[in-house]
């Protein structure tokens, strides 16, 4: 009589590849232009003044779980304006801009907690460090957007934040 070997699972946890420098999100910024997920800052500069369609916009503000109405806040545009615009629309420099440093700054954030949605549960957690606000309240300025990025390298270098 043979003896049945009962197949073995295992289970191993992974590592996060954070630890090892080895993450690599699909380029926020690529969402807003696929010729841009891997770009230069004159790439992007070229693409603030050619402006940012709105269905790129969208497709970010989706990636990033931010809804209409947070993103026409960050950007300085209303809501109302933003949904006028037709998918093929392109936005501005100015709030184009404002689109590509909400990128950057998610890609960045994304790096540091290694994943979006940890990096999304931080924004919206008030931090002692940004006066106990949340972090996503400060976006409205390119001072909040600051504040935030300062606070992402302490935690990536391990300073309580």
């Amino acid at each position: 009589m043979g003896m049945k070997k009962k197949a073995e699972t295992r289970t191993e946890l992974a590592e996060p590849a954070v630890a090892y420098g080895a993450l690599n999100p699909t380029s926020l910024v690529g969402l807003l232009g696929s010729s841009y997920a891997t770009s230069t800052d004159f790439d992007l500069l070229n693409l603030a003044r050619k402006g940012v369609s709105k269905k790129a916009l969208l497709s970010l503000a989706k990636q990033i779980s931010l809804t209409i109405q947070e993103v026409a806040g960050i950007m300085h545009i209303s809501e109302r304006t933003l949904q006028r615009y037709t998918p093929a629309t392109l936005i501005k420099t100015e709030h184009a801009e404002k689109a590509i440093e909400l990128a950057r700054l998610y890609q960045r954030g994304t790096e540091v907690f290694g994943t979006i949605d940890n990096f999304n549960d931080w924004m919206k957690t008030p931090n002692y460090t940004l006066n106990g606000e949340a972090p996503l309240n400060l976006l409205d300025t390119s001072i909040g957007f600051e504040l935030i990025l300062q606070t992402l390298g302490r935690i990536e270098y391990g300073v309580f934040s």
